[in-house]
């Protein structure tokens, strides 16, 4: 494989895991680091490691120069202690910046890493790529913003474009669902309200493989594409599966809804203005509340994209990662 690409996000979680999967294709990789990212993996994967930011094209051009392909995965996802508009900062106008030293650079293709959350809480579910936007917090208002600029970008200017649009990524090396894990192992774990909102999760290796059909497919340009597993469940079955899987009893304790939604606006009111993080807000309930199901049909017709691992044996691949690292 001669073609060079780029990943940015390579320390991150899907970045690793996708620069890992290129690296054993034989592609060229580069992959840019923020200087105090930890590159030890890159390194050890014979990575060519450039450090640039985002927010400063000028750091950009020694990152694009003789790639072909872009992969941009980089974002702010969902911290809290941060300022809103480094948000938009980052995934808006980092973007930006990186569309256009890629442009000015030559590249031949750009795959921008969106997120299914620019289409906020899916209200007939599954919902496709056309189901329209509806961002419900900062972060994913900073994606809709990210997606709407690459894709004008894209019409505007000679470089070959394709978004796609990840559903909840699990695996090795992500400790994103571990609390949820630990609470079902050692039977703390309480649902909050009645369970049955429909839950969709993404194994990263099959994610990575649809990355880069998105790269490679001559199909794939100037599309959208929601890149999710095989199959959505209600949450009351997603975590039967995953006391399965652990070896523990299914949870059977309930809370109500409403007095847990009416302490967190009560925690954000006390703890907002005093720059304080608040123990519970109400975004972390979007997971006890919130449809998330989505159709990968699309992605399945135009690029040959199939999941291969199924729910179960992914969160029990995960679960065994997470006891080999003693966080279980």
């Amino acid at each position: 494989m001669d073609k060079k690409v780029l990943v940015t996000g390579a320390t991150g979680f899907t970045g690793g895991h996708l620069v890992d999967e290129l690296v054993k294709r034989g592609y060229k990789v580069k992959a840019l680091s923020l200087p105090h990212q930890d590159t030890s993996n890159l390194e050890k994967l014979g990575v060519e490691v450039v450090f640039g930011d985002l927010t400063k094209k000028d750091t950009l051009s020694p990152a694009v120069k003789d790639v072909d392909i872009v992969f941009h995965v980089a974002a702010i996802y969902r911290e809290q202690n941060v300022p809103h508009q480094l948000f938009f900062d980052v995934n808006v106008g980092g973007t930006k910046n990186l569309l256009e030293a890629s442009r000015d650079a030559g590249v031949k293709r750009f795959v921008h890493c969106s997120t299914v959350g620019v289409q906020g809480e899916i209200k007939n579910p599954p919902a496709a790529e056309t189901a329209p936007y509806n961002p419900g917090d900062y972060y994913q208002e900073s994606k809709v913003q990210g997606e709407k600029l690459a894709l004008q970008y894209f019409k505007e200017n000679d470089i070959e474009g394709v978004v796609f649009r990840p559903v909840g990524i699990y695996g090795p090396g992500d400790t994103r669902f571990l609390k949820i894990f630990k609470f079902v192992k050692n039977g703390k774990f309480r649902m909050i309200g009645r369970g049955n909102v429909l839950y969709h999760l993404t194994y990263v290796r099959d994610l990575v493989n649809g990355i880069i059909l998105c790269g490679e497919k001559p199909e794939a340009v100037g599309e959208v594409f929601t890149l999710g597993g095989n199959e959505y469940v209600t949450l009351n079955k997603l975590i039967q599966i995953l006391a399965e899987v652990l070896e523990g009893p299914v949870p059977k304790k309930r809370v109500p809804l409403f007095p847990v939604w009416m302490a967190a606006v009560m925690c954000e009111i006390v703890c907002y203005p005093f720059r304080i993080h608040p123990p519970l807000y109400r975004r972390r309930l979007d997971f006890f509340t919130k449809d998330r199901a989505f159709d990968i049909s699309k992605a399945k017709r135009l690029l040959g994209y199939q999941p291969k691992v199924s729910l179960q044996e992914g969160l029990k691949i995960t679960a065994e990662w997470y006891k080999q690292e003693n966080y279980l």
